[in-house]
């Protein structure tokens, strides 16, 4: 296995002074490792992969200095647009390290929403003509990495590693976030299911899908919401179309800071169409907590000027399981969409386990009670 501080160390003294992305699990180490360790403004987590890509484009445009850039792929398709009418040989040329775990390898087990993306990634980086390169545990992983900037410099355009499961050695970050909570993600969503009934549940992806149907099973009650496994960033956005797709039913959409980041256009989209029958649930532990625990920046964020900015009719917030309570009783009662900020601590089960329907079966089950 690879040291994450040993590559780390390499990438600087290759050059690379920036380091952008999403985190991922398989990269969770170096992640973790590069957070702790770069200086104010060398390492930024970005809302999503593309920005993180022209983040990079404009660091080369004035320094003429490199950058890394970090994804899950399934992240990879965020990137199309800046990787292709950006950074392209053919347009600006510019050069930067793509980092990309490779989940859903073809013949690693992995989740159902990774199959596909991990069985198409090579293909796709064919398609877009970037070159890459493949790290593993049992890779001379400094001279993989010599070898991509060598690639990257004689070419000055984009080049990929990607990274198979357990590449790097285990490192976990000392980051704290300021988030005042005591109260759990799954304490959270046992509060809202006893308070939700028969309302139409969305659920972000990560462990919040997980929990979610794992609460069903301790109350004994059918599967019933839609669990968004995969397409992090649009719960929001699904949730809306569920909402106007039946406007009798309210619709819960609950999803995770990290998530609400990733596309936070969707809220303006959501507060122009008034949906009166949404009430959007931000469970916010400033925490990408399904990949690792690496932080985002919501416990910076006024999510209630932001609400009322896009357009919500309300909003409140919530820090333990009285509060929420009180929270849901008031924004339950006035037209949405309206935002309900629960501010949560991190942490889970470690027996937490997944879905056991698959997809399909889930889609089906929802939409039968959606349009019951």
């Amino acid at each position: 296995m690879i040291a994450p501080d040993q590559f780390y160390t390499a990438m600087k003294a290759a050059g690379i002074q920036l380091f952008a992305g999403v985190p991922d699990s398989l990269l969770s180490s170096l992640c973790a490792y590069i957070d702790d360790h770069s200086q104010p403004g060398e390492h930024i987590i970005t809302a999503n992969e593309g920005n993180a890509i022209a983040l990079a484009a404009g660091y080369h445009l004035s320094s003429g200095r490199y950058a890394a850039v970090y994804m899950q792929n399934s992240g990879l398709g965020n990137t199309i647009n800046p990787l292709t009418s950006l950074t392209d040989p053919e347009v600006y040329r510019i050069p930067m390290l793509l980092i990309i775990g490779w989940r859903g390898e073809p013949g690693v087990k992995d989740e159902p929403q990774h199959i596909k993306q991990g069985r198409v990634t090579p293909g796709q980086l064919d398609l877009l003509e970037i070159p890459y390169l493949i790290l593993d545990a049992d890779s001379d992983g400094l001279k993989v990495l010599e070898q991509a900037i060598e690639i990257m410099k004689t070419t000055g355009a984009p080049v990929a590693l990607m990274v198979r499961k357990d590449t790097f050695t285990k490192y976990k970050t000392r980051r704290q976030t300021s988030m005042q909570s005591s109260m759990k993600r799954e304490e959270a969503l046992r509060c809202l299911l006893a308070l939700t009934g028969d309302d139409l549940i969305v659920s972000t992806t990560g462990k919040t899908s997980r929990e979610v149907f794992e609460l069903r099973v301790e109350r004994h009650e059918s599967q019933r919401d839609f669990l968004t496994v995969g397409a992090m960033g649009h719960t929001a956005s699904i949730a809306l179309g569920v909402a106007l797709g039946n406007p009798s039913k309210r619709v819960i959409c609950i999803d995770g800071d990290g998530s609400a980041l990733m596309h936070l256009g969707a809220l303006p989209i959501i507060g122009s169409q008034k949906p009166a029958n949404l009430i959007h649930v931000l469970l916010n532990n400033a925490a990408h907590e399904s990949v690792g625990g690496q932080p985002t920046i919501a416990d910076q964020m006024d999510f209630a000027a932001i609400s009322k900015a896009c357009g919500y009719n309300a909003y409140a917030k919530a820090s333990n399981e009285e509060e929420l309570t009180q929270a849901w009783q008031q924004l339950s009662q006035q037209a949405g969409p309206v935002l309900l900020e629960v501010c949560i601590t991190t942490g889970s089960r470690d027996d937490l386990g997944r879905p056991t329907s698959t997809p399909e079966e889930n889609k089906l089950a929802f939409m039968k009670v959606a349009k019951s």
